[in-house]
């Protein structure tokens, strides 16, 4: 069953990282300005907040998988409106309740992954979701491209949406049901005030949050290093490619026995200090050889904390609020993606040293972590 679910998150996730390329022009392409492109693009993680937080409430209360065919059924739906788009403001409602379906469906699936994994071997587990995840950061981008191009943007949305109607067939009659609560009752925020106070969860949000902070500044300010040094957009893709593939190799190999040998804060915590590094080496460099060691190490930096944190969600939660953790941690992590991509483009424009700050935030990150570790331990 659990690895069904693997698949399930790739589409999940290509849904994300295959608009990547061509959301923009899209936009562009039916008249929006850019004001409203970029409330196009940014409209989208605000939702999935929201979505994730009542999505986590009705998992807890409806059960895993119920609420995982009704995001992917929403979000199927939803992906045939967008070819039939006329102008900005239609692609912008389009993406706004994207947002809201997809905030649904990826807190299911992990909810469900930490339901089945047991706590001895869940942090291999939690990186073959990482795993996951990386195949479509590394598919997604190429083919949204690539179909754009050679036969349309729209054709790209029509793609995903046919994924998602097989993955709901996948869902409906092999997945079953991992937990599902007798009590029904309306959405409640106090259900929330236990977990946003809880030290686990404040530690792995913290990490969610900064971990996408650097996603966005990374998405907003490596394009500038690679046309600083003079090369097409294809260099980009490289480069993004790369640490892809590196947090591939430690997520499928074995490898993958860090996350049950050692601590899942060590981890995160040294995983946010090679990130660090590969920030400090992309701002003071535009030479393809030290951008391609900075991105080798983001890719570690990736790979260590993805895994831990989600570790650290599921062994934190119980399956009566599991899927309400889980749509609190992914709240952070939508806000993470929101923040890094809009305060990069504000430092360059301020200091003109986007990856500096990011270093910054992961250093700042790392302190805090350490230090809510710690009361942990003296609790």
């Amino acid at each position: 069953m659990t690895r069904l679910m693997y698949i399930i998150i790739v589409v999940a996730f290509l849904d994300t990282f295959i608009q990547l390329p061509i959301i923009t022009p899209y936009s562009l392409e039916l008249g929006a300005s850019y004001t409203l492109t970029g409330a196009i693009v940014a409209v989208y993680s605000l939702t999935n907040m929201v979505g994730n937080i009542l999505g986590g409430h009705w998992i807890d209360k409806f059960g895993r998988k119920k609420m995982l065919v009704t995001g992917m059924v929403f979000v199927c739906i939803i992906l045939l409106f967008y070819p039939l788009a006329q102008n900005g403001w239609q692609l912008f409602f389009a993406r706004f309740f994207h947002g809201l379906a997809g905030g649904i469906l990826i807190p299911a699936a992990f909810a469900y992954i930490g339901d089945k994994s047991v706590e001895g071997s869940r942090g291999k587990t939690m990186a073959f979701t990482g795993a996951s995840i990386g195949i479509s950061a590394i598919v997604g981008p190429a083919v949204g491209g690539v179909l754009a191009a050679r036969a349309s943007i729209e054709s790209v949305f029509i793609l995903v949406a046919v994924l998602f109607f097989i993955s709901i067939i996948i869902v409906h009659f092999f997945v079953q049901e991992s937990f599902v609560t007798t009590e029904k009752g309306k959405f409640n925020f106090k259900e929330f005030v236990p977990l946003i106070k809880h030290p686990l969860i404040i530690l792995a949000s913290i990490s969610a949050f900064a971990l996408m902070v650097s996603n966005g500044t990374l998405a907003f300010a490596l394009p500038l290093n690679v046309e600083a040094m003079g090369n097409s957009t294809e260099m980009t893709g490289m480069l993004l490619s790369t640490f892809g593939i590196v947090a591939l190799i430690v997520f499928l190999t074995p490898i993958n026995k860090i996350y049950d040998m050692f601590s899942a804060v060590h981890l995160v915590t040294g995983g946010l200090l090679f990130i660090g590094i590969g920030m400090i080496i992309l701002s003071f460099t535009t030479t393809f050889s030290t951008n391609f060691i900075a991105m080798i190490i983001y890719g570690l930096g990736f790979a260590f904390i993805f895994p831990s944190m989600n570790k650290i969600i599921a062994d934190a939660s119980s399956k009566t609020d599991r899927g309400k953790a889980y749509g609190v941690f992914y709240a952070f992590f939508s806000l993470g993606a929101v923040a890094g991509s809009s305060a990069s483009g504000l430092f360059a424009d301020i200091l003109g040293l986007p990856f500096l700050v990011c270093a910054i935030i992961m250093i700042v990150s790392i302190i805090i972590i350490l230090i809510v570790d710690r009361k942990i331990k003296h609790a």
